[in-house]
């Protein structure tokens, strides 16, 4: 849905000898329909998911507008119900099948220059009439459909077509681009076997669980452009750790899985894994006013919430170090560790190597234990050497500790506190100026407040597995669920055992009905385990030094797959406007082919300036933010371009990066052979006939270079005519669950003029006939009146921009 785009304003008169055609697309005007809301809720029960739809289009211009919608329907979905309302009337409309769809896709793909549509080619697709939009009024659409969802090794799959490429192509500019008002997902999940599992790849999503057996995701943004169709997973299982399966393996290469693990919602007491919880708080001078009193509050929510068989202790610290009680205390203790802690005021220095070795000390080598270590300074009191703190904790933590470290501000050693949790099988969190300490720390402990297995294994049997992130295995909770991304050599059936611990007992879980595939499946899981290896190689560059191994892997494995990376950033240049490549001189894909051809060796350079550059700086912001990012790389459950979106596209496993304004693909080299395509050329559908699969990638511009079957085809819109005109199939081809509607008018757009995006919903607006006089011009060199015909809208999700192509005379 949602680009909706208004009549062309006049054209200049064109010349007698038409000049060559402008490659260059320019901004006109912001579009006279905006999309204001766009909520999707799913409610699927046993996999059988009804969909409603509910888009509200406002027209702030000064006509009536009146539109045909389409929508395509997910691919392979076994439709059983499809309508449409438009302000609480029901609207007769035609399901169309895929080969009458295919016309109306490919055509717009000629009309609009713009490729998107390609990757709907081959669905079905749902038209209808809407009503006319009166000036400063809205109408509100709902859309109804129901399908049946598929399983795969245990994980049901939802997908929404969502997706919006970020039209970012040849001349725009993002912020020319406008965004839907608020975009609102929710899938409502009922099962009848326990829900395990539930997760998305694409988005984040907030999930709320009534019981075993209903769960609520959902997914809520403002002034947003997505990016890709929302994908949402989950399992059912009856035992009580589910465990699934994701997989993917490319021709002539290793595999790459992803596999989810997630325990009952409700488990009884017996079943919680009981622990020793040691509060470590820095309670220094700098700590004075509302940060001590946000870290009292979230050592209350900690105390709160342990489970009844835990045990716990506080130590606070500054010049000197000060402790609850001599080691862990049972519960009945914390009435007196609540006075405990609210006496506690902040004065001195800031002791860090005595606190974390008195915290170590009190840790049971029997009993597994978590070390909470809140501080906001640089250590100033004892041992001040990071390098000799660090050395300490390692010497004198049992196996068993989990130290949490939480950095408060910027002024704070990120290595130090980076390097004792990595080393202690945990993780850092800051806490930026102005951010509440409570809850940073609170939301951290909801997640890990009731493990139910430990010292977690696994065995895939005969399917090899390595490269495996996170490493090693965490603890599994409650309300909570483990991630893994991995590789494995050869497909096949696998006998997939969990092994873990629960009070000293070990607990073994097996599952017999796993495939890792030996071809195919979702591309998404090479890319996000690249982006976890990544950050875990460049925490390792940070924390022990470079060196060339490390660099020049996460350097091949960024560029791959697109990951923002300190040493990357040269392949990833700024979106380049056609007027300045024009007076740069080359041609844009003599300019793109370039500097791709230059790409390795701005590699080489890369990784030569890495090796050569000094320790980055251990305090301050800029170390508090990349080590931010670097987690977030680490710890990865969904890869999306996000900012980045100008410069860089992807499709499938392929990334492209927007080389003056062609998108290139980063596997081209000089090495591989080349073929010429004009874009939108009997040619060019005829390559996408006989190789449907390549469809997402053709759909990432018109202006294009991609690698396949070691061929780089270099695709260039030449700007020759190619528009034929959209002709509406005929009444007699609609599906008969759903009424015929009278056929559209026909729209014919001339290729010079109007570029339009596309996704999901797709809309064509004309004036009412009441307000038209008149139909746009076919012949290039004719004057189009001022907002008196058709104008063709795609539905991109929120991008509102208007763009023209035009010649330009010289």
């Amino acid at each position: 849905q949602g680009v909706l785009l208004p009549p062309v304003p006049p054209m200049p008169p064109a010349f007698d000898t038409p000049p060559p055609p402008d490659p260059g697309i320019r901004l006109i005007a912001p579009g006279p329909v905006t999309l204001d809301l766009y909520r999707v809720t799913a409610d699927i029960q046993d996999q059988v998911a009804t969909t409603r739809v509910e888009q509200t289009f406002s027209n702030p211009g000064q006509s009536p507008v009146e539109a045909t919608y389409f929508f395509p329907i997910p691919e392979d979905a076994a439709i059983s119900e499809f309508k449409m309302v438009v302000d609480g009337q029901v609207v007769e409309g035609q399901l169309l099948r895929k080969e009458e769809a295919r016309a109306i896709y490919e055509n717009i793909v000629r009309q609009q220059r713009d490729p998107a549509l390609l990757e709907y080619v081959g669905r079905d697709l749902f038209q209808a009439r809407i009503f006319p939009i009166p000036p400063g009024g809205q109408r509100t659409i709902e859309l109804t459909y129901s399908q049946v969802l598929p399983r795969e090794n245990g994980l049901v799959r939802y997908t929404y077509p969502l997706r919006a490429y970020p039209l970012l192509q040849i001349g725009r500019r993002p912020d020319y681009i406008q965004p839907i008002g608020q975009l609102a997902i929710r899938a409502d999940i009922t099962a009848t076997s326990p829900i395990k599992a539930i997760y998305s790849p694409t988005h984040p999503i907030a999930v709320a669980r009534d019981g075993e057996y209903k769960a609520t995701a959902g997914y809520e943004e403002s002034s947003v452009i997505p990016t890709s169709d929302f994908d949402l997973f989950y399992s059912v299982d009856e035992g009580e750790v589910g465990l699934s399966l994701l997989s993917y393996k490319p021709t002539g290469e290793d595999g790459y899985f992803l596999l989810l693990a997630a325990p009952n919602v409700e488990v009884n007491p017996d079943e919680v894994v009981a622990r020793d919880v040691i509060l470590v708080l820095d309670t220094s001078g700098s700590m004075d006013g509302a940060k001590i009193e946000q870290a009292k509050q979230a050592l209350f929510y900690v105390l709160d919430h342990l489970n009844p068989d835990d045990r716990f202790n506080v130590v606070s610290f500054s010049t000197g170090v000060r402790q609850f009680a001599r080691g862990p205390q049972p519960l009945s203790q914390l009435g007196d560790a609540r006075a405990f802690v609210a006496q506690l005021a902040a004065a001195g220095g800031t002791d860090i190597n005595r606190a974390l070795l008195e915290a170590v000390a009190q840790v049971d080598p029997e009993r597994p234990a978590v070390i909470i270590f809140l501080t906001d300074g640089l250590p100033t009191e004892g041992e001040v050497n990071p390098d000799r703190i660090v050395e300490n904790v390692r010497q004198n933590a049992p196996a068993n500790a989990q130290v949490f470290s939480f950095g408060v501000g910027y002024d704070v050693n990120t290595v130090l506190l980076d390097t004792v949790s990595q080393e202690n099988s945990g993780a850092t969190a800051y806490v930026r100026p102005g951010e509440a300490i409570d809850e940073v720390v609170s939301g951290f402990y909801a997640k890990v407040a009731t493990p139910v297995l430990s010292n977690l294994a696994l065995d895939t049997g005969d399917i090899v597995i390595e490269d495996t992130f996170p490493y090693p295995l965490p603890d599994l909770f409650v309300g909570s669920q483990l991630v893994l991304a991995g590789r494995y050599r050869d497909g096949g059936p696998a006998a997939v055992t969990l092994t873990g611990e629960v009070n000293g007992e070990s607990r073994v879980f097996r599952y017999d009905d796993l495939t890792f595939r030996s071809e195919g499946g979702d591309a998404f899981i090479a890319r996000l385990w690249a982006t976890r290896k990544v950050g875990y190689l460049l925490n390792e560059i940070r924390l022990r030094g470079a060196n060339q191994e490390l660099v020049d892997e996460v350097i091949r494995l960024a560029t791959k797959y697109g990951i923002a990376t300190p040493y990357t950033s040269f392949f990833v240049p700024e979106p380049v406007m056609l007027d300045d490549i024009d007076a740069a001189g080359p041609a844009p894909m003599a300019t793109a082919m370039m500097q791709a051809r230059d790409a390795p060796k701005l590699m080489e350079q890369a990784a030569d300036a890495v090796m050569a550059a000094p320790s980055a700086p251990a305090a301050g912001a800029v170390a508090v933010e990349e080590s931010m990012a670097r987690e977030a790389l680490r710890s990865a459950d969904q890869v999306s371009a996000g900012e980045r979106a100008a410069s860089l596209r992807y499709a499938g496993d392929k990334t492209f990066v927007n080389r003056s304004g062609v998108w290139v693909d980063t596997a081209f080299t000089d090495a591989q052979p080349q073929q010429e395509i004009a874009f939108g050329s009997a040619a060019y559908f005829d390559l996408l006939a006989q190789h449907p699969e390549w469809r997402d990638y053709f759909a990432v511009s018109p202006n294009l270079i991609v690698v396949l079957e070691d061929t780089a085809y270099v695709i260039a819109d030449t700007g020759e005519a190619l528009a034929e005109p959209v002709v509406a199939p005929t009444a007699a081809s609609q599906s008969a669950t759903v009424p015929a509607e009278p056929p559209p008018t026909e729209v014919s757009i001339p290729p010079t003029e109007t570029i339009a995006t596309s996704e999901p919903a797709l809309v064509i607006l004309s004036p009412t006939p009441e307000v038209a006089t008149a139909s746009l011009p076919t012949q290039p060199n004719q004057q189009a009146p001022l907002c008196t015909g058709p104008a063709f809208a795609i539905g991109l999700v929120g991008a509102a921009g208007v763009f023209a192509r035009r010649r330009r005379h010289r």
